[in-house]
């Protein structure tokens, strides 16, 4: 039994604050290592109101020919850098976007801000020991009140960061932050904090839900007549920003850029006329569809902010991780299912010890309304 009308009308109406959003964890169920192969992980299937523990790979079951799976393309860039000032002073940067020239837009953790024109050394933990790059502070981003800063490196940024570069792991999973992780979890990182489908470099998050996918899985769902089409979102270090105001309408939306190629357009159009339902796979690509809706760009950045009341107009299904309690992906989830069942889904998943955040299993939602509705 689907989520009613009425119960959907409710959600929409409800005033929520933040603390609606919270609940308690125990820290042993954050996932701390992937599960031992990809479609192995736990799928808390909530699509009707009663929740039943399914295993990822039995997803083709939930699924029908015609239907239409949308995964983000990203790619999951060596985004975490360590370096020295000239003072000898440790530095660590967190490049969150490339801008033409060799500049990077970045977050710096540095006991004492540099002052513009300042020359970091980075990449001066590489081993074996190599001569690294310089990054010469432009000034603060977007603006000179803006939180994160600009940089010129001495080289490509993407050739640089893959060379001198760090997995920019959550800060939930628990490694080293100063590249002295093991060998062996860097290896694990490397290939498994990244989908099997990732083709345009820029991310410095992976999109998590598409984790759980490898080949195998992907031939069974076009065996059964599923189609699949990509979207790009680059996610950016503001997913795990904490919401800090118990009002979330004065919360300020991290911005992150995104595509949707026009063949992709093509194919959400044509599952739509056939009947067919778009599943979104992961918060990411629920935001790049809706922000094409709501703004008509199939391309640029968007700061969407989806909380309960929200109108969707693409998504039908959504795959999902589990997600940070007062975190907004909490409310995306909670406006796309409503409230109490997601709620009730979370104690379900905390009962039965799933594991949670970007290392953890999934969820399947289905959108509240009862109603699709077709964009022409």
């Amino acid at each position: 039994m689907a989520l009613s009308n009425a119960q959907s009308t409710q959600n929409a109406k409800r005033h929520f604050s933040l603390s609606d959003f919270d609940f308690h964890l125990p820290p042993e169920l954050i996932a701390q290592h992937p599960a031992s192969e990809r479609s192995s992980s736990r799928l808390l299937d909530g699509s009707e109101l009663k929740p039943i523990d399914r295993i990822f790979k039995t997803l083709p079951l939930l699924m029908q020919a015609g239907d239409l799976l949308v995964f983000n393309d990203t790619q999951v860039v060596k985004a975490r850098i360590f370096g020295e000032k000239t003072t000898g002073g440790k530095v660590e940067l967190l490049i969150e976007r490339v801008l033409p020239g060799h500049r990077v837009v970045a977050h710096m953790k540095v006991s004492k801000k540099p002052s513009v024109g300042a020359i970091l050394q980075m990449g001066t933990d590489a081993v074996p020991a190599a001569a690294g790059f310089e990054a010469t502070l432009v000034g603060r981003w977007p603006d000179e009140n803006g939180a994160l800063f600009c940089f010129e490196l001495s080289g490509e940024p993407h050739a640089l960061m893959a060379q001198y570069g760090h997995v920019p792991l959550p800060p939930y999973i628990e490694r080293p932050y100063d590249g002295s992780a093991s060998k062996a979890d860097m290896a694990e990182d490397e290939a498994r904090y990244q989908t099997v489908f990732a083709r345009k470099p820029g991310a410095v998050a992976a999109p998590t839900a598409a984790l759980h996918f490898d080949e195998a899985l992907l031939c069974q769902l076009n065996d059964l007549g599923v189609s699949t089409a990509s979207v790009t979102l680059h996610v950016g270090a503001g997913t795990f920003q904490p919401v800090k105001t118990e009002n979330i309408a004065d919360h300020t939306m991290h911005s992150e850029w995104y595509d949707i190629p026009e063949a992709t357009q093509v194919a959400l159009k044509a599952c739509k006329a056939r009947g067919g339902k778009v599943w979104a796979v992961g918060t990411t690509s629920v935001r790049t569809l809706e922000s094409w809706a709501q703004s008509g760009q199939a391309q640029g950045d968007t700061q969407i902010f989806i909380t309960p009341g929200f109108e969707f107009q693409w998504v039908d299904c959504l795959i999902t991780n589990f997600h940070l309690p007062k975190s907004t992906l909490m409310m995306l989830v909670s406006a796309f299912a409503g409230y109490e069942h997601v709620m009730r889904l979370y104690a379900h998943a905390i009962s039965k010890q799933y594991r949670f955040f970007s290392y953890g299993d999934a969820m399947l939602l289905k959108r509240s309304s009862a109603l699709s509705q077709t964009l022409v």
